[in-house]
């Protein structure tokens, strides 16, 4: 059967207890249910809420309606919403859990259940095995019980709280106008976004006509995530066209936001280490008491040296929002390197694409009227910190079971030097406590890269990371030239790999 993995269940639509379709949520639910009433929390509330794919509609109603008859209180959100809207739902209501039907950036013939616990987090260990055992013992048949959808008032409780963020996170000062170009993806984040940056004051916004609407067939794609080479291209000509200041791309289920800049050389889109350096230094503008600012294994090592110099706590987490969301006391920002950001930790536990927008609005509105831009500050910070230049190498392979196997490989015979540069050898798999993980990091003076199989598809990633010294803003390009060449010897030697 399917296993609970990034948050729950995600797999292809078909039949069988390994794909996803109404016997396969039935017992998921039924199962959580009683996993739920083990621990003394049958009767609380529930919150249910779902993207536009094939079968969410039903997949929602079967989960709700399963609640209902276990005797839960359930609120089943009446059009197709973005994840951090559930995410935000379960931790306003109190609500003891909290299921999205969704498979986020997949292709199209994917669906997933998404589980959120503990104030509106995404579940965790021993949790989704103890879950797995409540649904391995679920017998037919599953009682159901009609329940009318409700909630719409939440969604505006979501709709104010993101309109404030300008002001709680970005303080006071002279904001320019911005115009905005944005695109959904086909997803379920567009009429939400517009509406919020509209409420937050940007009512400049040009969206990309053709991935506005939902689609389950994301038929403008190949595959429907901003990172995916050629997914922004619609975008990013938009950008141009209308001469924005700004480019947004939500991923379908909105929990995900990349932005592109104009620059020199024309448009073109951030990395996620990019933008999560730019929003970190964002939110702690307003320099609240003894802040925690948190990234993963994986991303960037600015986002450490920016806290130590901005006089904020820095925390690293294995990969994924389960971990980050509980980085520590204090958090007030989070992301990871895969366009992941939560910028209000406090009122969403999840990586929230709407807010993140906002919050990239606002401080674009704020650059502007002080005569500065985006990559102005990444230039800034290149000097204050050194250059760092990141990429990522993804190797598709024919399943998960493959890409285990070849960092089995890896870790077995580790190369004792890459691109001809002697390298120190870490196999995070043997290390004790909490950022234990199947993953393999190689480092040296002027590079790092960690190697892992992916959690939700047949891919080995590569994540690669060139550190460059600049001295001033003269020396950037000749930086910038050599961390190219560095980085290029990296993806060569990732690229070996897939073939071993």
């Amino acid at each position: 059967m399917l296993r609970f993995g990034t948050a729950g269940l995600r797999g292809p639509l078909r039949d069988g207890p390994d794909g996803m379709n109404v016997a396969t949520v039935s017992r998921a639910t039924a199962g959580l249910a009683a996993w739920l009433r083990e621990r003394c929390l049958g009767g609380g509330a529930v919150v249910v809420g779902r993207d536009a794919r094939h079968g969410s509609a039903e997949f929602a109603t079967a989960t709700a309606e399963i609640f209902t008859a276990a005797g839960f209180p359930v609120t089943l959100l009446p059009e197709p919403v973005p994840t951090p809207v559930v995410a935000f739902a379960v931790r306003e209501l109190g609500a003891v859990a909290g299921v999205q039907i969704t498979a986020s950036h997949n292709p199209p013939a994917d669906n997933g259940y998404k589980v959120y616990l503990d104030g509106g987090s995404q579940l965790i260990a021993p949790a989704d095995t103890e879950i797995e055992r409540c649904i391995e013992q679920v017998t037919e048949p599953i009682a159901r019980e009609p329940v009318a959808v409700s909630g719409a008032e939440l969604v505006e409780r979501y709709l104010a709280r993101v309109a404030a963020l300008p002001r709680l996170l970005g303080g006071p000062g002279e904001r320019a106008d911005v115009r905005i170009a944005l695109t959904a993806l086909h997803g379920v984040g567009g009429e939400l976004a517009v509406r919020a940056l509209a409420a937050a004051g940007f009512t400049d916004v040009h969206v990309v006509d053709e991935q506005y609407a939902p689609d389950p067939d994301f038929p403008t794609v190949a595959f429907p995530n901003p990172e995916e080479p050629g997914a922004a291209d619609l975008l990013l000509a938009l950008a141009a066209r209308v001469d924005a200041d700004l480019a947004i791309a939500l991923d379908p289920d909105a929990d995900r936001c990349a932005l592109g800049v104009p620059g020199p050389d024309g448009w073109r889109m951030l990395r996620g280490d990019e933008t999560g350096v730019l929003l970190a230094d964002y939110v702690l503008r307003t320099r609240p008491a003894d802040p925690l600012v948190a990234t993963t294994l994986v991303s960037s090592r600015m986002l450490s040296k920016l806290a130590a110099a901005r006089s904020a706590r820095y925390a690293e987490t294995l990969t994924g929002f389960k971990w980050l969301a509980r980085a520590g006391e204090g958090l007030v920002y989070a992301y990871e390197e895969a366009i992941g950001h939560c910028v209000d930790p406090s009122t969403v536990r999840d990586k929230d694409g709407i807010s993140a927008a906002v919050a990239a609005a606002d401080l674009v509105a704020l650059l502007t009227a002080e005569e500065g831009s985006l990559l102005g500050e990444l230039d800034s910070y290149a000097v204050e910190f050194g250059l760092h230049s990141g990429g990522q190498v993804s190797l598709r392979l024919p399943d998960q079971a493959a890409a285990t196997a070849r960092t089995a490989a890896l870790r077995a015979t580790p190369p004792s030097e890459i691109a001809g540069t002697p390298v120190k050898f870490t196999d995070q798999s043997q290390i004790r406590g909490r950022l234990r993980t199947d993953a393999l990091i190689f480092e040296a003076d002027d590079f790092r890269l960690v190697v892992r199989p992916s959690g939700t598809e047949p891919k080995l990633k590569c994540y690669l990371e060139v550190f460059t010294p600049a001295s001033d803003h003269a020396a950037l390009p000749e930086a910038r030239r050599r961390a190219a060449h560095r980085l290029a010897e990296l993806e060569t030697f990732c690229h070996t790999l897939a073939n071993e």
